[in-house]
C-alpha cells in the first residue's frame, strides 16, 4: 500500500486534523447538558464536515454517521476534502458519546482517524466483541476466546500484581451481566461506563493516568475501528469480532466485503498504513479536558498522534468565537 507524502501527512497531523476535532468539540459543547442528543450530534457533524472540506485531501468516509439515506452528513462513502492531495480513508465520530454530552457527563469526545486508501476495515454497523489492553505487554497476551478471569489473571501476572489490583472498563449494559460477574469473581474492580467505548478503550492504554488496565465487552463495530486506529498510534493491543447473527446482517456484511463473519480482527487488521488520530474533549474525561468557554474564548484540549512516528502531541488551544460561537479565523 503506498504511503502518502510524509510532509503532507505531517502538516495534517500538526494543524488541520486538530482543527477538525476542535471545531466539532466546540460545536457539541454548546449543547452540553441540554438533553437533546440529536441536536448535539448534528452540531458536531456540521462543524466537522465543514472543516474536513477545507483539507487538501481526497478523502473517503469509511466509518461515519451511517448509510447515505440515514445520515445526510458524513455518511459512509461520502467524499470530503478539496479533492487535491493524498487519497485517504477516514473514520470519524463527530460526537463520541451523544448521551454523555446531552447529560453533561464525563468522557465525551470528537474523534477522527485518517490513513491511506483502503487502510480501514469497512465495518458494518453491527455489534463487535472487543478486548483491549495497553502497550508494553507480549503480543497475544489476551484474546476473545479466553474467559475474562484468564484475561485478568494474565494482565495481573505481567504487571506483577494481584488480580484484585486490576481495573476493567465495561459498558454498563444488561448484555454484559455475565462478564461483569466473572470479572468481579476475580476480585478485580470495574469501571462501568454509560456510553463512549472508544474513550473506554483509549483509557486502557494509560492505566497510570486513568486507572483502567483492560477493556472488555461488546459495542459498535465502527467504534471498534476508530479505537483500533487510536491504538495503532498510542500503543496497545485489541481484538475484535463482528456479531453477525441475522440474515440481514450477513447480507449487509457481504456487500461491505466481509467474507468471514467469524474472523477475529487484530489491531492492524482494522487500521493499517500510516494512521493519524486526533481526539478533542467535549466534556471532562480521564485523558482530556472538556471545552471551556468564557467571554468569547473557547479553550480546547486535544491529543493528536501518528502511527508512523509514535509521536503524541497534547494541544491546548484558545479560540476566539463570535456571538453564535462560530470561529473567528
Amino acid at each position: 500500500m503506498p504511503i502518502a507524502d510524509k510532509t503532507t501527512m505531517d502538516r495534517i497531523l500538526t494543524l488541520e486534523l486538530v482543527r477538525v476535532t476542535e471545531r466539532a468539540a466546540v460545536a457539541a459543547a454548546m449543547m452540553c447538558g441540554r438533553g437533546d442528543e440529536k441536536a448535539a450530534d448534528q452540531a458536531a457533524v456540521d462543524a466537522m464536515r465543514s472543516e474536513l472540506n477545507r483539507l487538501r485531501i481526497k478523502g473517503r468516509v469509511v466509518i461515519g454517521e451511517g448509510e447515505r439515506d440515514e445520515a445526510p452528513m458524513l455518511f459512509i462513502g461520502e467524499e470530503v476534502g478539496t479533492g487535491v492531495g493524498p487519497e485517504v480513508d477516514i473514520a470519524l465520530d463527530p460526537l463520541e458519546g451523544t448521551t454523555i454530552c446531552a447529560k453533561n457527563l464525563p468522557n465525551s469526545l470528537a474523534v477522527i482517524a485518517i490513513t491511506n486508501k483502503d487502510g480501514l476495515l469497512n465495518a458494518p454497523d453491527v455489534y463487535m466483541e472487543k478486548i483491549a489492553i495497553g502497550p508494553g505487554y507480549p503480543d497475544g497476551l489476551v484474546d476473545l476466546d479466553m474467559p475474562p478471569s484468564e484475561a485478568i489473571a494474565r494482565v495481573a501476572k505481567e504487571k506483577g500484581c494481584r488480580p484484585q489490583d486490576i481495573s476493567a472498563c465495561i459498558l454498563d449494559r444488561p448484555r454484559h451481566a455475565k462478564i461483569i460477574e466473572a470479572v468481579r469473581q476475580t476480585g478485580a474492580s470495574i469501571r462501568l461506563i454509560g456510553d463512549g467505548d472508544v474513550a473506554g478503550i483509549i483509557h486502557a492504554t494509560d492505566p497510570e493516568e486513568t486507572g483502567i488496565d483492560i477493556y472488555l465487552g461488546t459495542g459498535g463495530a465502527p467504534e471498534g475501528v476508530l479505537a483500533a486506529a487510536a491504538l495503532r498510534c498510542i500503543g496497545g493491543q485489541m481484538c475484535g469480532r463482528l456479531i453477525i447473527d441475522t440474515d440481514e446482517k450477513r447480507a449487509r456484511s457481504e456487500r461491505m466485503g466481509i467474507s468471514d463473519p467469524a474472523r477475529i480482527y487484530q489491531t492492524e487488521d482494522m487500521a493499517s498504513g500510516d494512521v493519524l488520530f486526533a481526539a478533542t474533549g467535549v466534556t471532562d474525561g480521564n485523558l482530556l479536558e472538556g471545552v471551556r468557554m468564557n467571554r468569547g474564548i473557547a479553550r480546547t484540549h486535544t491529543i493528536v498522534t501518528r502511527s508512523h512516528t509514535g509521536t503524541q502531541r497534547w494541544v491546548t488551544t484558545r479560540h476566539k468565537v463570535g456571538e453564535k460561537f462560530d470561529f473567528i479565523d
